[in-house]
């Protein structure tokens, strides 16, 4: 079972990256992916670079960064996690090569298919629930969009928007492989823990 967190930092502005990736990692997740719209390149960089170091320091976690192929590349990381309307997955694994983590964005049974053939190593499924995390996101895709995807392919389906803990249970029942979760451990008070709440409904060894 998989445990992406995602870290913000427009959503809030009391932890930076690399506080979020500790508090992550520290509370058992699996993935730890780096993620920021906004801002200058180069304070992204920084901010990657940093949130990487910490993951590293860790011992455990996979870093991956969030659309930015260049920033991946550029820190080191784990691998890369891009949507829709990023760079296509065939390209950005002929970028990154076989080793490199490559998650791909999905929102239909036939994009799972497509993104499983050129390259993914797993899919972020959804939106399953409505999220208010995303300017315009995709229509929402519901428990049976995701079973049905989880179905056509042969790698992880990593359930994706609007997930909270107590929905974890339903996830798993209709094919999920593990969940990614942003609002959910980045807005709460204590994300530590809100990751480790997460990550004992998946079932993970806590640290």
């Amino acid at each position: 079972m998989q445990l992406h967190v995602i870290t913000d930092f427009h959503l809030q502005q009391r932890y930076s990256h690399a506080d979020l990736t500790k508090m992550a990692l520290r509370g058992g997740a699996t993935h730890v992916q780096f993620r920021q719209k906004a801002g200058s390149v180069r304070d992204r960089y920084q901010s990657c670079l940093e949130a990487h170091s910490i993951a590293r320091s860790h011992g455990g976690g996979v870093f991956i960064v969030n659309d930015r192929v260049d920033l991946a590349l550029a820190v080191g990381a784990d691998g890369v996690h891009v949507g829709e309307d990023d760079l296509p997955a065939h390209v950005v694994r002929a970028i990154l090569g076989p080793d490199k983590v490559l998650g791909v964005t999905a929102t239909t049974t036939e994009a799972a298919i497509r993104a499983e053939r050129d390259g993914a190593d797993y899919i972020g499924f959804g939106p399953v629930f409505s999220t208010a995390s995303k300017a315009n996101p995709a229509s929402v895709k519901g428990l049976q969009g995701l079973l049905d995807a989880a179905r056509a392919v042969r790698i992880p389906v990593i359930a994706i928007a609007g997930i909270t803990e107590a929905r974890i249970p339903l996830l798993l029942g209709h094919g999920a492989a593990g969940c990614a979760v942003l609002s959910a451990v980045c807005l709460d008070p204590d994300p530590e823990q809100a990751t480790r709440a997460c990550a004992s409904r998946l079932s993970l060894k806590l640290p």
